[in-house]
């Protein structure tokens, strides 16, 4: 191999891992840059999405570096429970929406993340199936039932690859009524009505 092209293998392998170090430290990063934070504790932080997938969508992390929901066992009970009171904080200081908060079966990020997020699920953000099945179906499982099942077993079960693909590819449907559309961008128009009609609904009964 040339000089030259060593140089540049070098190079591109040094870009690969700088950007491998991004990925799994991109939420650390987040959680230690004050635009990002919504709120923190001494031993919890909430920060925004960068890419939310809906008008609210925040992520709750612990500061202690718990790779996922599987790495959770029966001594991060405190841990989960101040989740769930921070949760309570967050969900009276937006009660003109309707909140979830849940972890993803399958993370796609190494630090343990919730997701709080509420159901107008109306963002630019949001362009995929997969995306939309992956807060909407049994891949996304709600706070109570990690909190249960950690308090009850001391772990977490893994998804099934077969179960993880069979969700994701779930035909899409509306989360808020029995419509069924035949893709994103139809889905994304028919959840607009939904919000559009919240509004006009709120102003009605405020009159």
């Amino acid at each position: 191999m040339s000089k030259r092209k060593m140089l540049s293998a070098i190079g591109k392998e040094s870009n690969v891992k700088k950007n491998n170090k991004h990925w799994s430290l991109g939420l650390i990063e987040s959680m230690n840059d004050p635009k990002h934070i919504y709120k923190e504790t001494d031993r919890v932080v909430v920060i925004k999405d960068k890419y939310p997938k809906a008008k609210i969508h925040y992520l709750m992390l612990p500061r202690d570096n718990i790779e996922s929901i599987h790495k959770l066992n029966k001594k991060h009970i405190s841990i989960l429970k101040e989740f769930g009171s921070i949760l309570q904080d967050i969900i009276e200081e937006n009660k003109d929406v309707t909140l979830k908060a849940g972890f993803h079966a399958v993370p796609s990020m190494q630090r343990l993340h919730m997701h709080i997020i509420s159901t107008d699920m109306v963002s630019p953000c949001l362009r995929t199936k997969i995306h939309w099945n992956s807060f909407t179906t049994d891949f996304f499982i709600p706070y109570e039932d990690v909190l249960r099942k950690i308090e009850q077993n001391g772990h977490i079960e893994v998804m099934s690859t077969d179960l993880h693909k069979s969700l994701l590819a779930t035909k899409l449907k509306c989360n808020k009524c029995s419509y069924v559309p035949r893709n994103m961008p139809q889905l994304r128009k028919h959840l607009a009505k939904h919000v559009q009609y919240g509004v006009l609904n709120t102003l009605w009964n405020f009159t």
